[in-house]
């Protein structure tokens, strides 16, 4: 008698249980990526494909705004909207006039002396090749070959 009270409870505290937990949710950021550095390249007078070349396609070409391109990103975080950023760039003919929006920080550059590839690598050691006077089998960069056997 008891049992049959007690399931369906232990039941229902079970599944509410589950509202507590949620799935996964990828942090992706969606859309164009314009930054400060990108924007400080456009000039006005720029034609379409070289705004393209320097801002990248834009999301959104409306039909009925043929001169206006609309560069949007969004980042979401764990389903949640943390950073909306639009940029406009605006059109007469095939030429750039004006544009206005927001940008992402400029990218940090890397300045080749913080940037050294040999800084990591440990220093070689010096090699001997052999010369005339001193034959390749006392080299300590000579290597013996056999065949293999089994």
């Amino acid at each position: 008698m008891y049992i049959r009270l007690i399931a369906p409870l232990l039941a229902a505290i079970a599944l509410s249980a589950c509202s507590w937990l949620t799935p996964y949710k990828l942090d992706i950021p969606q859309g164009n990526e314009v930054t400060a550095d990108q924007v400080e390249q456009l000039k006005a007078g720029m034609s379409r494909s070289q705004v393209r070349f320097v801002l990248g396609t834009p999301l959104l070409e409306d039909p009925f705004h043929a001169n206006r391109w609309d560069y949007i990103y969004s980042d979401a975080r764990s389903g949640k909207l943390k950073e909306k950023k639009t940029f406009t760039v605006f059109f007469e003919g095939d030429k750039a006039v004006r544009w206005q929006g927001e940008t992402l920080p400029a990218r940090k550059k890397i300045d080749a002396a913080e940037f050294d590839l040999n800084a990591s690598a440990p220093a070689a050691a010096p090699t001997a090749v052999p010369t005339a006077a001193q034959p390749a089998a006392s080299s300590p960069a000579a290597v013996e070959t056999r065949p293999l056997t089994e």
